[in-house]
């Protein structure tokens, strides 16, 4: 089945484990064997069994080490009746990490691979591309309270060419990725014609003035690169850091906002679950991030009837048309929500528009397709439902120029396109596509339909 974007996509999460190893083989780490976790070389390359730095390589021989790194980075055979999903899901990137700081153009071969095989025809990948940069200008040039002073500084202070040099860095990354895939050559894999974009991925659990330079450089990096859509900030959102300075980030984002009116905002909120956080600590995130921190879509959002007058806050999630990207199977793994406990259908019943996402599919173990597997085994969805929620992805995503539909609720086609149903387009019609990005991806994704139901 086509299903359109995939909108809540952490890069680092999305790779598999096997991939990681093959990755930190190639650049010489080493694993310490008793927390899982990657280290510098050099390492230990004799391989022998109780050898506290092995290399990586070594796992390759040594089967017992090899499943030991695949447990220890990802959620595979995980047991919440022993361990804490939610602990263990956010302990692997920290151990993994090293081995992402010279891949990503393998990791985005991979994205795109794997999305192409489940009939995704486009993603908008969460992605730290400065890898901290910025964040450590910030805390150089330290805290002040007045945003607009802070953000000069930055620009004065060295943001400008961690932003040149985050650009040149994803042209690099953007050239392996089509290298891999081998893009422009006749023997073109699939994943070559998904349609990647980026959101800038903010690390909120990190000191106030950090957080602040990171959204600065996602804002700007967004008004001078089209690669780049918007910003999101990310981290365990029940951690200290982030429940601490949730307010102080709001008002971040509405300043922010108001310097850069026209740049997309996506935000993580309501990934909380009754006992993770005090009652109090569930009762305005979603909220406050919709209506201080100007966020277009919400990433989870599974604590929704536990915030204040949920359901006056759900009518006007319906009001704004704010999409919530739903991540079953990592809301199950971390939080421990799942059937009945979680608000999919409670979003729908209300009007809420909703898209379906993998979050962290590689740390997961799932992908796209199973997503869709689980909505409709868990609530019976029927077909009508899950292509609803197919073309609200891309009518959601933060690609640029106009819709296909002149209403989304009805998928009635804007009058340049309204008389087109095959691949013969009009010239009015083949103008807007062309015009209009978001229109063209969505006419692909009616294509696909059409060609998938004539097959049912």
């Amino acid at each position: 089945m086509p299903k359109g974007g995939d909108l809540h996509n952490h890069l680092a999460g999305a790779i598999y484990v096997e991939n990681w190893i093959d990755y930190a083989a190639a650049d010489n780490l080493c694993v310490d064997r008793t927390t899982s976790r990657l280290l510098p070389p050099p390492c230990d390359t004799s391989c022998a069994k109780y050898t506290n730095k092995p290399a990586v390589r070594c796992a390759y021989g040594d089967q017992v080490m090899y499943n030991q790194m695949i447990d220890a980075w990802s959620m595979r055979n995980f047991s919440r009746f022993e361990d804490s999903g939610h602990d263990h899901f956010f302990a692997t990137f920290d151990k993994f990490e090293l081995a992402s700081l010279n891949s990503v153009g393998d990791q985005l071969a991979e994205v795109s691979a794997r999305a192409a095989a489940d009939h995704v025809s486009y993603l908008e990948l969460m992605h730290t591309a400065d890898e901290l940069q910025v964040a450590e200008i910030g805390a150089k040039l330290g805290w002040d309270d007045d945003f607009g002073k802070m953000r000069d500084r930055l620009l004065s202070g060295g943001l400008k060419e961690v932003l040149a040099a985050t650009r040149a860095k994803l042209d690099h990354d953007e050239a392996t990725r089509r290298k891999l895939l081998r893009c422009d050559t006749s023997g073109a894999h699939p994943g070559c014609k998904v349609t990647v974009r980026y959101l800038y991925q903010v690390l909120r659990g990190l000191p106030k003035e950090m957080v602040f330079a990171q959204i600065v450089l996602g804002f700007e990096l967004a008004q001078t690169d089209p690669r780049f859509l918007g910003v999101n900030l990310v981290m365990p959102e029940d951690w200290y850091v982030p429940m601490h300075d949730f307010d102080l980030h709001m008002r971040m984002m509405d300043y922010l906002h108001s310097v850069y009116p026209k740049i997309h905002i996506t935000l993580h909120a309501g990934e909380l679950a009754m006992g993770l956080v005090p009652p109090d600590g569930l009762a305005f995130h979603i909220r406050a991030s919709i209506e201080k921190g100007h966020a277009e879509r919400i990433g989870h959002g599974v604590s929704v009837m536990d915030e204040k007058e949920p359901l006056a806050l759900l009518t006007e999630m319906a009001q704004r048309n704010v999409l919530v990207e739903i991540c079953l199977t990592s809301n199950d793994l971390i939080l421990g929500v799942e059937g009945a406990n979680h608000p999919l259908q409670t979003y729908i019943s209300y009007g809420v528009p909703v898209a379906l996402a993998t979050d962290d599919e590689g740390v997961s173990r799932s992908d796209m397709t199973h997503e869709y597997l689980r909505a409709v085994e868990t609530y019976n969805l029927p077909y009508a439902q899950m292509k609803h929620m197919a073309r609200l992805s891309l009518e959601h995503s933060f690609l640029a120029g106009a819709s296909l539909w002149q209403d989304a609720g009805s998928f009635r086609k804007v009058v340049a396109c309204s008389a087109d149903t095959g691949e013969k387009l009009s010239g009015h019609c083949a103008k807007f596509l062309s015009d209009n990005e978001r229109a063209a991806a969505q006419w692909h994704l009616e294509r696909e339909f059409a060609e998938f139901e004539k097959r049912f």
